[in-house]
């Protein structure tokens, strides 16, 4: 037995390694030397052993070790060490027991700092931010430490605007903000939130925390959230080299993706390389999920190969998505069958891709050789699959398939159900499903029950539902704001409009361009032209609907050449990355065809096929048929459509047919009206209105005996024309 100075001093050198252990996250290191040390008949760990021990256990989540050296303290009466008992309080909150974390917090006699802010931490990140706030309230002194752990845990706990007041609150405190502060605030700034990012801004130049690479980080990632890439960049220019880390490109380049200016992203891509940065997997992971070309995809995918990410589950997971995405589903599978540690994730990467191209089957048999492998399903797992059922039993079975697993509750699964039911018009089952207490909504749920009404021909019930979500604690987003806005316009609700605008404005959601765009799509139907204009005019931000919704509104107005001028408007800002489609040459000739614009409308149609290379539709050939018609150009309009016929462009649509036989009705063009009527006869034999159509062509022309001879037609067919009828006369 060694002398008690020696024991001592062996101890020391144990508890020293120990440490290093745990700084180094070894942890499972540390814990074999702590058994080593108990398990000892001569040395005997004491309070710096124990603390240390702990804090390994709470890394590795060890709750069962920790609960022995846990009643191992209370029995040595080494729980009174300050350093002990916190490092207890650290492996319950790490544990998520949060019924330990108040008792044992409530037999320390002393709290310090630590004390405090790993109480307020648990508290916020379990769930029970309104005992937090008590607990906050009550005590004697608050420093930024203190105030980081709330603001903190509320914030990463969802709670933001209960982050935000707090943080408000800090601020008129007169306690000074540090990069932990910054941090947390700038990550709750999004876009209806940029003025509040903005002022932070301020206030970090100000206090002089941009030096802290943290705070830059949180700055390009608040920018990015506010879709200010020009910010963005001014924050990454102006920092200085010792700032810009590998998470500051990460951030670049994941906020260049999210903006879909993949190019860039590239480019930023290649700017890391050239510093001698190396890439990390979320590098990669980023990258990947801007590749929709399957060259640039194969090449991304080699080069994470080569940087030794071949092995990495969650590079390899990315990369399933991204071949996905580029429709190349064989490589999907290769990549999934060389995963070596397949998770959850690879799964639902798996099952995702069979479900973005409807290949239900497959879908289902990758779950059930998932459950093979004896990996559970999580909530993404079945939201997936509860996407591409082709029939209400089909959604039925994977909803009893949630019940089964337990995960009927979790706000992903209940959404994708909803929508689902919704789908297939059984909006009453998801209703109920939306109605049960047990499972938190969030945003998503509201939007799709909402959007659900609106989808099944219940806008006002959507507007009640929308009245509700206004008095619970969520804030709607464009996409909720732009499915009501709808809901007004299909029911020609010009107030509940005015209100939910007068709602975005307040809140400073105006740069939304969807928004926008159903504003413009809302006052056009409720007659207000004026309106659309007004938005139209003041908005910051204008995407091809935008303009598309602005031409359309003029057509349908009947104005013409205003429709013309804002096309011709849009085409002087195409080098902003907007091009006249499909959609918007719709809209222009459908106005020309309106207004009566033949020289218009044929340069126009010619731009289309010449200029744009947009290849013309049936609704095209129909709005300049239409054109030609009316004006009375109908040998033209038989040109174009001999044409038409000749490209073989949708020729079985007899949108087309019908105007230039109404046509020829109007000017009194037999030879014309004959030819259409027989096309049309080939496929509406039963249709009574071109008999007549026909038979009055000829009536006007005085060809009696021809107007005679249809009307026999009509007899030996047995196609009777239906008498009219009047609500007003019984």
């Amino acid at each position: 037995m060694g002398a008690p100075e020696t024991l001592g001093k062996q101890l020391i050198k144990l508890n020293c390694l120990l440490a290093d252990f745990t700084r180094s996250h070894h942890y499972h290191s540390a814990l074999n030397l702590f058994h080593h040390i108990h398990s000892s008949h001569t040395l005997r760990p004491d309070h710096y052993t124990l603390s240390t021990a702990l804090t390994a256990c709470a890394n590795v989540q060890d709750a069962v070790l920790g609960a022995q050296i846990h009643a191992f303290c209370f029995r040595a009466g080494l729980r009174r060490f300050p350093h002990v008992a916190n490092a207890l309080l650290s492996l319950y909150a790490k544990s998520h027991d949060l019924r330990c974390v108040k008792r044992l917090f409530g037999e320390i006699h002393n709290p310090d700092v630590y004390s405090w802010t790993t109480l307020l931490s648990a508290c916020t990140k379990l769930g029970e931010v309104g005992y937090a706030l008590q607990v906050f309230d009550q005590m004697p002194q608050r420093d930024v430490a203190v105030w980081n752990a709330i603001i903190t845990g509320c914030a990463e706990s969802g709670y933001d605007e209960v982050a935000l007041k707090l943080f408000q609150k800090m601020h008129s405190s007169g306690v000074a903000h540090d990069n932990y502060t910054f941090a947390s605030v700038l990550s709750l700034c999004s876009l209806d939130l940029w003025r509040l990012g903005r002022q932070v801004h301020s206030a970090v130049v100000k206090t002089g925390f941009l030096s802290r690479t943290s705070v830059t980080n949180a700055l390009l990632t608040m920018y990015y959230n506010c879709k200010s890439v020009s910010d963005a960049f001014r924050v990454f220019e102006d920092a200085d080299d010792g700032v810009i880390d590998q998470i500051t490109y990460n951030a670049m380049i994941a906020g260049l993706v999210s903006m879909e200016r993949n190019q860039e992203a590239l480019t930023m891509f290649k700017r890391m390389q050239n510093v001698r940065l190396m890439p990390t997997g979320l590098t990669f992971v980023s990258l990947m999920s801007s590749c929709s070309d399957a060259t640039v995809a194969a090449q991304t995918h080699s080069l994470a190969v080569k940087h030794g990410f071949d092995d990495s589950t969650s590079v390899s997971n990315a990369a399933i998505a991204m071949y996905s995405n580029c429709g190349d589903l064989e490589t999907t599978w290769l990549v999934f069958q060389r995963i070596k540690e397949r998770d959850v994730v690879s799964w639902n990467s798996m099952i995702t891709s069979y479900t973005q191209e409807n290949m239900c089957g497959e879908a289902i048999s990758a779950y059930i050789e998932m459950q093979r492998e004896q990996v559970s399903a999580d909530e993404f797992t079945l939201g997936s699959l509860l996407s591409i059922p082709q029939s209400v039993s089909g959604a039925e079975m994977i909803l009893s398939i949630a019940i089964k697993n337990g995960l009927i509750l979790k706000t992903e699964v209940s959404n994708s159900a909803i929508s689902s039911f919704s789908k297939f018009g059984e909006i009453e089952q998801a209703y109920m499903l939306f109605c049960d207490s047990r499972f938190t909504r969030n945003m998503v749920t509201w939007n799709a029950m909402i959007s659900g009404f609106q989808s099944n021909g219940f806008p006002t019930q959507g507007l009640n539902l929308f009245t509700e979500l206004l008095a619970t604690w969520l804030t709607p987003n464009a996409s909720t704001l732009s499915t009501v806005l709808s809901s007004c316009a299909n029911i020609h609700s010009l107030p509940h409009g005015k209100e939910i605008h007068a709602y975005i404005l307040k809140f400073g959601l105006f740069l939304e361009p969807s928004l926008g765009n159903t504003l413009i799509a809302l006052y056009s139907k409720c007659g207000v032209l004026h309106w659309a204009v007004r938005v139209f005019q003041t908005m910051p931000v204008r995407d091809s609907v935008t303009w598309n919704s602005m031409i359309s509104a003029y057509a349908h107005h009947g104005k013409g050449r205003e429709a013309i001028d804002v096309f011709e408007m849009m085409l002087d800002c195409s080098g902003g990355g907007v091009r006249p489609d499909t959609a918007t040459f719709t809209g222009v000739l459908s106005a020309c065809s309106h207004a009566g614009l033949v020289k218009d409308g044929i340069q126009i149609f010619n731009s289309m096929v010449n200029t744009h290379g947009v290849k013309p539709r049936v609704e095209h050939f129909s709005c300049i048929v239409d054109i030609l018609s009316r004006a009375g150009y109908l040998d033209e309009a038989e040109k174009m459509v001999k044409e038409k016929t000749k490209k073989n462009v949708e020729v079985e649509d007899s949108t087309v047919w019908w105007g230039l036989l109404s046509s020829c009705a109007a000017h009194g063009n037999a030879r014309l009206g004959r030819i259409v009527a027989g096309i049309l006869l080939e496929s509406e034999r039963d249709d009574p209105a071109v008999y007549v159509l026909l038979s009055n062509i000829y009536a006007d022309a005085g060809k009696w005996e021809e107007s005679a001879s249809v009307r026999e037609l009509m007899q030996r067919f047995r196609v009777m024309k239906q008498p009219g009828s009047s609500s007003l006369v019984r």
